[in-house]
């Protein structure tokens, strides 16, 4: 590697960890510390444990005289890594009062500077900073839905910025875009980064299918929560319909009922529910009860990769934003969406070797996939090939819904 891209990945690495702590600076060291569920870390959580990633796999390996920042952090801060070894209660993140948010800024930038010396001298660390810097945009996005999740269990809908949320113009009618299907080339085929998941390439064969134009809306979503779509068995799978039975289900995660109609939490505080734009923070049970309802299904991933390569990549906001265009629309930067598929491993697939191949390959199993990105993805992070994968039931994640047909 030459000086001048060692260069180039030091700024990346510099941006994307500047980054992380943008979003979490306007916030309390309360909110960087608090944890709502044990499916979401705090922000506090996230900031270290992408600081760990690096020291762990980097300069444990690569740094001369090695020390680390703290011994305690080793295992605070792993996530899942078993060949790493303990690891702190992920449903006990919250209670790490200590170290403090001001100890977890000094964390980052001691690391921070002794990954940019290595860089400078030419370390072999070009593919490991790569997957640290993916690893932490990663990060960030949960960083966000995380934050929101804490902020929407607070009775008083607290805003995470005071930037106002317009309503959105009218979407286009929602259409068929139809593809001949054939035999498709699926998974990562270019020469940048892709994650392990990805891999191999390999053929597969799609039947003649046809996909909506754009996302189910809120308006739309809507007219099948008050025509009693949580009220009928036959268009649920089973264990969702469990969980409707239970009352842990009524309707998407984040809208209120309220005098004026449905509200929805959004990061910009609550809103009236905006019949425009997509619906959102949806389990795999209620995509799949109201496509049924809507006499379609839920696409394959195989199906979505291969629509998706005539769509545009975009970045989004912090809300998922109404369609607006022609084509094929809010393939990216709106919602992650939910397929048909079940999170396995592609023919050939392979983990690569060591802790580092712990990161995909062992969640290949009662997970489902999405596709896309969402509001919330960092720009530049979204490809086609991604594979993204949550439990049937997770719905704090920007998840919408695309229908196939």
């Amino acid at each position: 590697m030459g000086i001048g891209q060692r260069e180039d990945l030091l700024h990346a690495f510099q941006r994307v960890r500047r980054r992380s702590l943008e979003i979490a600076a306007p916030l309390s060291a309360e909110d960087c510390c608090a944890q709502s569920m044990p499916d979401a870390s705090p922000i506090k959580w996230h900031l270290a444990h992408t600081t760990w990633f690096f020291e762990t796999f980097i300069l444990e390996a690569h740094e001369a005289g090695f020390a680390p920042f703290h011994p305690a952090f080793r295992v605070l801060f792993n996530s899942y890594y078993n060949g790493i070894g303990a690891k702190h209660p992920r449903p006990q993140r919250g209670l790490l009062t200590r170290p403090s948010l001001d100890e977890v800024r000094a964390y980052r930038a001691d690391v921070d500077e002794r990954i940019a010396r290595l860089l400078a001298i030419g370390a072999p660390i070009t593919s490991l900073v790569e997957l640290g810097l993916q690893h932490e945009q990663q990060h960030q996005e949960l960083m966000l839905t995380d934050l929101k999740h804490l902020l929407g269990c607070n009775p008083l809908y607290p805003a995470y910025t005071v930037q106002a949320m317009e309503e959105g113009a009218p979407p286009p009618p929602l259409s068929w875009v139809v593809f001949d299907g054939g035999l498709a080339e699926i998974g990562y085929g270019g020469s940048g980064f892709c994650f392990d998941n990805e891999l191999p390439r390999h053929r597969t064969y799609l039947a003649p299918f046809e996909l909506a134009s754009r996302l189910v809306t809120n308006g739309e979503y809507r007219e099948f929560v008050e025509a009693g779509g949580y009220r009928d068995p036959a268009l649920w799978l089973a264990e969702g319909w469990d969980r409707v039975c239970a009352g842990e289900i009524t309707h998407p995660l984040y809208w209120v009922a309220g005098e004026e109609g449905w509200q929805e939490f959004t990061l910009h505080g609550l809103q009236l529910l905006d019949p425009a734009r997509p619906v959102t923070h949806v389990s795999l049970y209620e995509a799949d009860a109201y496509a049924r309802w809507r006499g379609a299904r839920l696409p394959t991933e195989s199906e979505w990769e291969f629509a998706a390569r005539q769509a545009q990549l975009g970045a989004g906001t912090l809300h998922p934003e109404a369609a607006d265009g022609e084509g094929l629309l809010q393939m990216f930067g709106a919602c992650w969406q939910w397929t048909a598929s079940s999170y396995a491993p592609y023919p050939g697939y392979a983990p690569a070797a060591g802790a580092i191949g712990e990161y995909n390959g062992k969640f290949m199993v009662n997970q489902y996939v999405l596709r896309g990105s969402s509001c919330a993805t960092p720009e530049g992070h979204a490809r086609p090939s991604y594979r993204n994968f949550f439990p049937a039931g997770a719905r704090w994640q920007f998840t919408g819904i695309r229908l196939a047909r």
